[in-house]
């Protein structure tokens, strides 16, 4: 595995990552495109933060721009997610080995559903050791964690119905609304990337009440878990 000196870290919303910002040394800030990028040092690494915004356009610009301009050595997507495989519970940590943009759909044409046109992707594997890395640092916290797919759309997922439709397409055992964007930037400029997320709601008909229960709570093990992984990596 290369050398990791500087990581890049990207989540879709204040809760997700302002909490690692503020445990940044020495830290500057960098406006573009109407994204703040939090540079400092954490644990002896060069960490770069950045809240996107929510939908797989801002976490496409955002990644691809963090890339350009700081040329991270990995980017980890942090936040939450809703649960798709019955065996997850609130704030339980899915670590992608794979993600899946379940909302592009050209197969009236004959591809594949999911298929990312022009690099003919479906499964975005995220990179292998630094997946290794981050359930390494959940089990040193006691956190539950396993492996996973997790599907990525623009759409909060709140209905038995879609939800029923995303597993049985792709298998995938969390959904939400970034990830998979940031991983085809990654893949188009070969940065290793990995995904943590926590689970904050069952992506079901009571997602709506769970959410804003339970995502402050889960985007807070989220965060430990980011640090303790650049203590890590």
């Amino acid at each position: 595995m290369t050398k990791i000196n500087t990581v890049g870290v990207i989540a879709a919303m204040q809760i997700e990552i302002d909490a690692l910002k503020a445990r940044l040394e020495n830290s500057e800030t960098v406006t573009i495109s109407g994204i703040d990028y939090v540079s400092g040092m954490l644990h002896g690494k060069k960490v770069i933060a950045a809240k996107c915004g929510i939908g797989k356009v801002f976490a496409a610009i955002c990644a691809q721009t963090m890339i350009i301009h700081f040329a991270p050595d990995c980017i980890i997507n942090t936040g939450v997610a809703g649960a798709l495989n019955k065996e997850l519970h609130i704030c339980d940590i899915v670590v992608g080995e794979k993600t899946v943009q379940h909302d592009m759909d050209t197969s009236p044409i004959g591809d594949p559903v999911g298929l990312v046109s022009g690099i003919n992707v479906v499964f975005f594997e995220n990179d292998k050791n630094v997946a290794d890395v981050i359930c390494k640092s959940a089990e040193k916290l006691g956190f539950a964690h396993r492996r996973g797919i997790i599907a990525c759309g623009d759409q909060f997922v709140a209905d038995s119905a879609t939800k029923e439709k995303i597993v049985k397409n792709f298998g995938a055992d969390a959904c939400e609304m970034e990830s998979a964007a940031m991983a085809q930037a990654c893949y188009i400029n070969n940065v290793p990337f990995g995904v943590i997320r926590a689970i904050s709601d069952g992506a079901d008909d009571g997602a709506n009440m769970d959410y804003p229960t339970f995502a402050k709570i889960a985007a807070e093990k989220g965060i430990a878990l980011t640090d303790e992984f650049i203590k890590n990596i």
